[in-house]
C-alpha cells in the first residue's frame, strides 16, 4: 500500500502559519548543504596544491577555509534543527488540540460506541507518534535533500562519468526502501490497534481493582495482560527487524557504486585524465553524500511507521458532529412557559428499531414530573433528548415554542442542570467540582450552594476544606458526600430546569435523609423532570408519566393512576411488596 498522500497534505495544512520560520530554516539548511559541498570541494586544492605542489600559501589558507566551513555548518545545523523541531512540535500541539476539541463536540452516541481508553490512545499515543514523525521529517528532510543536490552537483562537476557510476545503484536503493516501507506500514497499523487494546485492558482493570481482588481474578488478569503484551512484543520485534534491514541493505548496494567509482577513478588517475585532487574531492563528495541518502531512507521508514497513526487521527477528525448548531440558531435567554414533546421518536444509530415511539407530553413551567417504568423502558433516553445529547429521529421537542434544533446548544444547556444517578466528580478539589456548574462564581456563592446541598458540614471536616482533593472520580468521598457535591453544583448553576435521575439507593439512612432534604430544596420553584425510584418522590410529583416499551403508557397523579388499575398500579404493588419483604 502506498503512503496516503492525501492525509499528509492535510497534515501539512497545519504548517501554513509557520511559513516564515520554515523559509528561514530552509535557508539555514542551504547554508549547511553549501558548507558540506565546500568541504568536499576543498579536498582538491588541499591534495593538489598543498601535498603535490607544496604551495605554502595554500597551506595557510585551506585549513582556515576548512575551519570556517565547519563553523558555518555547525551554526547552520543548530539553527535549522531547532527551528524545524519547534515548527513540528507546534504543528503536533495544534493537531492534538483540534482532535480533543473535535471529540468534545461529538454526541453521546459517539462515546457509548467507543471505549474511552481507545480514544485516549488516539489523542496521546497516536499523536505522540506523529510528534516523532514531525521531529524527524521537519528537521532532516529539507537539510538532507539540499545536501544531496549540492553534493551530487560537486560530483558531476568533478567528473560526470564517475558520478554516473557511483549513482547507478540509487534506483535499487529506492526499490529496497519502498518495499521495506510498505511492510513497516502494515506492521505499525497492527501495532497501534494492539496498543489501544492494551490501554483499554489497563483502564478497565485499574478501575475495577476492587472487583478483581474480590473475585480472586488477579492471575486471570495477568494472563490477559500477558496475551496482549506478547502480541505487542511480537509486532515490535518484527518492526525492528524490518526497520533495521534498511541500512545494511543500503551499505551493500552503495558499496557496488563506490567499488565501480574507485576502479574507474583509479584508472583515470593512472592515465593522467584527472588529478589525484579531483579523485579525492569526488570521493569526499561520495562519502558525504551517502550519509544524507541513508537518513532520507530512515525518514521514509519513519513516515511509513507513522502513517497508521495519521490515519487513526484523521479517522476521528473526519467524523462530523452529529449534533451541531444551525447557522441561524437562536440563543434562549430564559424559560418562560412550557416544554413540549410532540410525536417524538428516537432510534440509536446502530439500531433499526425505535427506542421511543410517538411520545407526546407538555410540561409546564414549575411542574414536577416523575417518570417511572421498568428498566430499559426508555426513561433515560427521553431525558437525554431534552439537553440535546441526541437529536430526535421523528417529531420535535420545543421550549417556549422553539424547536431544540433551532437554538444554540450553549444557551439550551445553560437552562438545564443535570443530577445523575452515577455521580461523576473530577480528580480535583471540592471547590473545583462545585464551581464546575458556574465557572468564575464568587467563593461566597460556592459556600452558599454547599450549605443548600447540606454539604458544608462534611466539607468543614475535610483536611483542607474546599481545597481538599477528592481523588479519581471522587474516590476519597463517600457515596452520599459525592451526591451532595453534585447537588451543590446544580444549586450553584441555579437553572430553571432540573433533570434528576434519582440517586438515593445504597445510602445509609442519615445520608439519604440529607440528600432528600437537599433535593427537595433544589426542586423548589423549578421545572423538574425526575426519573423516580422512591415512593416519596412519586407521591409528591405534580404528574407521573409511566413509560413502557418506548411509549407513554399512562399519565396522572399518584392517586389517579392507582385508581386506574393499570401498569403504574402493578409497578407500585411490586415496590410495596419489596418494601414489605
Amino acid at each position: 500500500m502506498s503512503i496516503p498522500t492525501t492525509l499528509y497534505r492535510r497534515l501539512f495544512v497545519y504548517l501554513r502559519p509557520h511559513v516564515p520560520t520554515l523559509l528561514f530554516g530552509t535557508a539555514l539548511a542551504i547554508v549547511v548543504a553549501t558548507m558540506e559541498g565546500a568541504i568536499a570541494w576543498l579536498v582538491k586544492p588541499a591534495m593538489d596544491d598543498v601535498f603535490i605542489r607544496r604551495d605554502v600559501t595554500m597551506l595557510k589558507i585551506i585549513p582556515l577555509l576548512f575551519l570556517g566551513a565547519y563553523i558555518c555548518k555547525g551554526v547552520g545545523r543548530y539553527g535549522h534543527s531547532y527551528l524545524m523541531a519547534a515548527v513540528g512540535e507546534r504543528v503536533i500541539a495544534a493537531l492534538r488540540r483540534d482532535l480533543y476539541t473535535h471529540i468534545q463536540q461529538m454526541p453521546l452516541s459517539f462515546f457509548t460506541s467507543r471505549h474511552s481508553a481507545e480514544l485516549t490512545s488516539r489523542i496521546v499515543t497516536d499523536v505522540n507518534r506523529l510528534a516523532r514523525l514531525s521531529s524527524t521529517v521537519m528537521v532532516m528532510t529539507i537539510r538532507n535533500v539540499v545536501m544531496v543536490v549540492v553534493l551530487t552537483a560537486v560530483m558531476f562537476v568533478r567528473d560526470w562519468r564517475l558520478a554516473l557510476i557511483a549513482l547507478v545503484v540509487f534506483p535499487f536503493v529506492g526499490v529496497a526502501v519502498r518495499t521495506i516501507g510498505r511492510k513497516l506500514y502494515r506492521i505499525n497499523k497492527r501495532s497501534q490497534r494492539k496498543i489501544a487494546e492494551l490501554n483499554v485492558l489497563l483502564q478497565e482493570v485499574l478501575s475495577g481493582t476492587k472487583i478483581v481482588k474480590a473475585f480472586g481474578r488477579e492471575a486471570h488478569e495477568v494472563e490477559r495482560f500477558d496475551r496482549v503484551n506478547r502480541g505487542l512484543l511480537t509486532l515490535s520485534l518484527k518492526d525492528h527487524r524490518t526497520d533495521q534491514l534498511t541500512e545494511p541493505l543500503m551499505e551493500v548496494l552503495t558499496a557496488f557504486g563506490i567499488m565501480g567509482a574507485l576502479w574507474y577513478g583509479g584508472h583515470q588517475v593512472i592515465a593522467g585524465a584527472i588529478t589525484p585532487g579531483d579523485f579525492f574531492s569526488f570521493t569526499a563528495a561520495v562519502a558525504l553524500l551517502y550519509g544524507p541518502v541513508r537518513q532520507l531512507s530512515r525518514i521514509v521508514n519513519t513516515v511509513q511507521q507513522s502513517t497508521a497513526s495519521v490515519e487513526r487521527v484523521f479517522e476521528i477528525l473526519d467524523l462530523p458532529p452529529a449534533i451541531s448548531d444551525r447557522p441561524d440558531a437562536v440563543a434562549l435567554d430564559a424559560f418562560r412557559h412550557a416544554i413540549a414533546f410532540e410525536q417524538v421518536g428516537f432510534r440509536h444509530a446502530d439500531s433499526e428499531d425505535l427506542t421511543l415511539r410517538n411520545v407526546s407530553l407538555t410540561i409546564h413551567r414549575g411542574e414536577v414530573v416523575a417518570f417511572v417504568g421498568m428498566s430499559g423502558a426508555g426513561k433515560s433516553t427521553l431525558m437525554d433528548l431534552l439537553p440535546r445529547f441526541h437529536d430526535v429521529s421523528t417529531g420535535r421537542i420545543t421550549i417556549d415554542g422553539h424547536d431544540l434544533r433551532d437554538v444554540t446548544q450553549t444557551s439550551l444547556r445553560a437552562l438545564i442542570a443535570l443530577v445523575t444517578q452515577e455521580t461523576f466528580l473530577f480528580s480535583d478539589s471540592i471547590l473545583y467540582n462545585i464551581a464546575y456548574g458556574l465557572p468564575g462564581a464568587p467563593f461566597e456563592d460556592i459556600v452558599r450552594a454547599a450549605r443548600q446541598a447540606h454539604a458544608e458540614e462534611f466539607i468543614a471536616g475535610c483536611p483542607n476544606g474546599y481545597q481538599t482533593l477528592v481523588g479519581e472520580r471522587g474516590v476519597r468521598l463517600s457515596g452520599g458526600q459525592r451526591q451532595r457535591i453534585a447537588i451543590a453544583r446544580a444549586f450553584l448553576k441555579n437553572p430553571p430546569i432540573l433533570i434528576l435521575d434519582e440517586a438515593t439507593s445504597d445510602l445509609d439512612a442519615e445520608s439519604e435523609f440529607m440528600i432528600q432534604q437537599a433535593l427537595a430544596e433544589l426542586m423548589r420553584g423549578r421545572t423538574v423532570l425526575v426519573i423516580a425510584h422512591r415512593l416519596a418522590t412519586v407521591r409528591n410529583a405534580d404528574r407521573i408519566v409511566v413509560v413502557h416499551e418506548g411509549r407513554i403508557a399512562e399519565v396522572g397523579s399518584h392517586n389517579e393512576l392507582l385508581a386506574r388499575d393499570g401498569l403504574y398500579r402493578r409497578l407500585y404493588a411490586l415496590q410495596m411488596e419489596g418494601v414489605t419483604s
